[in-house]
């Protein structure tokens, strides 16, 4: 009996015609298999492989998008499946075709490639959107960067966490982009508004860090870069979003779905920016707040566990209170009069807390710094990796870490983070 025999979950086929979409969403639990019969297709960008079954795990929505017409089937019970005409796939090429022209540009006149700013509210398509940029300039041999200043929903790391990745190849229809040696700074939280102050401090070394890559790596600037930014686009989320786009000095700032936020950026960004406004895609539907913890467990198990089916196991063992510091970034805010003489309350956003380790540490992820010593400079320090404390000892005065690498730590200096997770593999 064949495997497929032995399947007894249904199977749907569309046939799309050119310049079609098929949306999906696969409910919770549930997995839902994916694959071309014929013609092509690709997802988010990447090619589809014509009789490769692509598995979506539950809570997956993705878009199966075809210029010349293709043949696709569903095994599985998907929440929604349809076949949609009004894509804005055309106006999303587009705009890869013009960031493609300045890349040439940029070759022949021994410039930088383009910078570009994907923003808008939340739950538009942005990380879709910068994918899909992402994926069209590798498929023709460019190497652009992406930078990740989402640290609710990152893409580049765990979550709390604002970084940059290099892309040399299209990213995987089911896993993303292969993350590998990403370049990662500590925010701590998921919400830039717990300190503004520190967001756009290592906003800027960010945008420091990635010159200085540019300067080193021809290929690099020429590729310039796609920046995917949070929904929080009013008040100070929006001057973190103009300070972003000064730092990173973009050339392009493509807005979804909000005209006032086009017209503002259009004001208040320098004359040279092109600013394009782009609708959504019809796919791009709203999250609750317990889908998005439980988007951002899965990323952090995927940091110590590997993507499913990977067969990785991180290592368990203790840490001496006293082989550790353990710092917070921020103290708690208290009147302006209770602050010491010339100390602002922006000031204490960025001041280093030592932490006692107790048994609150405990689910805490912990950010390993790849400083050497506690300082002002450990605000800018990248980072060497996580753990997660899964117990603490206060009698024996040690603490138990789950870590994707066995003992010792790389560096002794932590920094920990407002996210919980709890191990129950």
């Amino acid at each position: 009996m064949t495997e497929e025999a032995q399947d007894p979950r249904p199977v749907s086929r569309y046939e799309l015609e050119k310049e079609t979409e098929l949306r999906f969403e696969v409910e919770p639990g549930e997995t839902v298999e994916l694959e071309l019969v014929s013609g092509l297709a690709e997802v988010f960008g990447t090619e589809l492989t014509r009789h490769r079954p692509y598995t979506f795990a539950g809570g997956s929505k993705s878009a199966v998008f075809t210029w010349h017409g293709c043949c696709v089937q569903l095994r599985g019970r998907p929440e929604v499946a349809y076949v949609s005409r009004d894509t804005p796939m055309l106006l999303y090429l587009n705009c890869h075709a013009a960031l493609e022209q300045m890349r040439r540009q940029a070759e022949r006149e021994g410039e930088r490639g383009p910078r570009v700013i994907v923003v808008g509210p939340s739950d538009v398509g942005k990380t879709t959107l910068c994918r899909l940029l992402l994926n069209y300039a590798v498929r023709l041999g460019r190497r652009p960067t992406l930078v990740d200043l989402d640290v609710g929903q990152g893409s580049v790391s765990v979550p709390g966490t604002v970084g940059a990745l290099y892309v040399e190849r299209p990213a995987d229809v089911e896993e993303g982009f292969c993350v590998r040696a990403p370049l990662v700074y500590h925010f701590g939280s998921t919400t830039p508004g717990t300190n503004i102050k520190l967001y756009n401090r290592i906003t800027s070394r960010l945008a420091e860090a990635f010159n200085q890559r540019c300067e080193l790596n021809r290929r690099a600037a020429v590729g310039g870069c796609v920046i995917n930014t949070c929904g929080w686009v009013r008040g100070s989320g929006y001057q973190a979003l103009v300070h972003a786009a000064s730092a990173f000095e973009v050339d392009v700032a493509l807005v979804l779905d909000q005209e006032r936020l086009y017209n503002e950026l259009k004001r208040d960004l320098p004359h040279f920016v092109r600013t394009a406004l782009l609708p959504k895609s019809g796919g791009a539907v709203g999250r609750s707040k317990d889908f998005r913890r439980e988007r951002r467990d899965q990323k952090v198990r995927e940091y110590f566990y590997g993507p499913r089916g990977s067969g990785l196991f991180p290592h368990a063992f203790d840490v001496a209170f006293s082989e550790v510091q353990i710092f917070r970034v921020g103290a708690p805010s208290v009147p302006d009069s209770c602050l010491p003489l010339g100390m602002r309350q922006e000031d204490a956003q960025l001041k280093l807390v030592p932490v006692v380790p107790g048994r609150d540490l405990a689910h805490h992820l912990l950010s390993l710094s790849s400083a050497d010593r506690p300082g002002p400079q450990l605000l800018e320090a990248s980072l060497a990796g996580f753990v997660v404390v899964t117990a603490v000892d206060t009698e024996n005065q040690v603490f138990t870490v789950l870590s994707p690498a066995p003992r010792p730590l790389p560096r002794n200096i932590c920094l920990i983070m407002d996210i919980r997770f709890m191990d129950l593999k």
